[in-house]
């Protein structure tokens, strides 16, 4: 039995862990992004969020993009293919990004990020992607993050935070007995808006997360924060009647983004 179960595991966990073939990156001049959509995912890889937990959420957001014809660039490291976990073997381009950075310009008004680390490398992604947009003409942007496919350790949780008590209890019970480290402490964005579980105090940490917009674009552009599908936030009310506004839209998962239709 002890053998059979081992067989099963072993099974299970070859399942899990495979990775796509070997491939090579794509030289950034030949990174071109034409239309007006894209998805950029920021190291999907078990190194980092060694619980999978963002692995689910990563490939809805990789289905989603497939289906509706938006081109996906996934980033990747100098770790070992195999820590890498998404499903979709295809993507439009591979480029190589030790910390997040980016080695090629964004021209699609609307990016989606998934991936992580959220206080991390995927900061260094959207950074990068706001100093891309800000070198060209202004017009208005879209940065959407799909919280189930994000990682993240939790390090702008403060122990002020009224769900600081919850959020401690969730990461003890998912790294209960697992090695020390950075690896296995990891949650999705989406499991941390679940700890949270109060609107006004999720737009409170969300704000925490954003990239530095104000030193980043003009100051008339108008900034927005939304939650799903709730009343966007005004961060930044930009100059003129008709201000170039640049959103930065939290949804909960690419599966709730069916009905989309990108305009390119």
């Amino acid at each position: 039995m002890k053998t059979f179960i081992a067989f099963v595991l072993s099974l299970i966990s070859g399942v899990v862990l495979a990775s796509c073939p070997e491939h090579k990156f794509t030289e950034p001049h030949d990174i071109l992004l034409n239309g007006g959509s894209v998805l950029i995912v920021t190291h999907a890889s078990a190194n980092f969020d060694a619980r999978f937990s963002s692995k689910r959420g990563l490939d809805e957001a990789t289905t989603f993009a497939k289906n509706k014809g938006i081109p996906i660039i996934y980033l990747q490291d100098d770790s070992p293919n195999r820590d890498y976990f998404m499903d979709e073997c295809s993507p439009k381009y591979w480029a190589y990004s030790e910390g997040g950075e980016l080695s090629f310009e964004v021209t699609p008004s609307h990016v989606y990020v998934a991936g992580g680390h959220l206080e991390k490398c995927l900061s260094v992604t959207v950074h990068d992607i706001l100093y891309s947009w800000a070198k060209q003409p202004k017009r208005n942007l879209t940065l959407t993050y799909l919280m189930d496919g994000i990682y993240s350790n939790g390090k702008l949780v403060e122990e002020s935070d009224g769900f600081y008590g919850d959020f401690e209890i969730f990461m003890r019970a998912v790294t209960y007995g697992r090695p020390g480290g950075e690896h296995w402490p990891k949650l999705n964005l989406l499991e941390t808006m679940g700890v949270i579980n109060k609107e006004e105090h999720e737009f409170e940490f969300l704000q925490k997360t954003l990239p530095h917009y104000e030193r980043t674009l003009p100051p008339d552009y108008r900034v927005e924060l939304q939650l799903n599908d709730s009343v966007a936030k005004v961060l930044q009310p930009g100059s003129g009647w008709h201000p170039p506004t640049l959103k930065f839209h939290f949804v909960d998962s690419a599966l709730k983004l069916g009905d989309f239709r990108p305009s390119e």
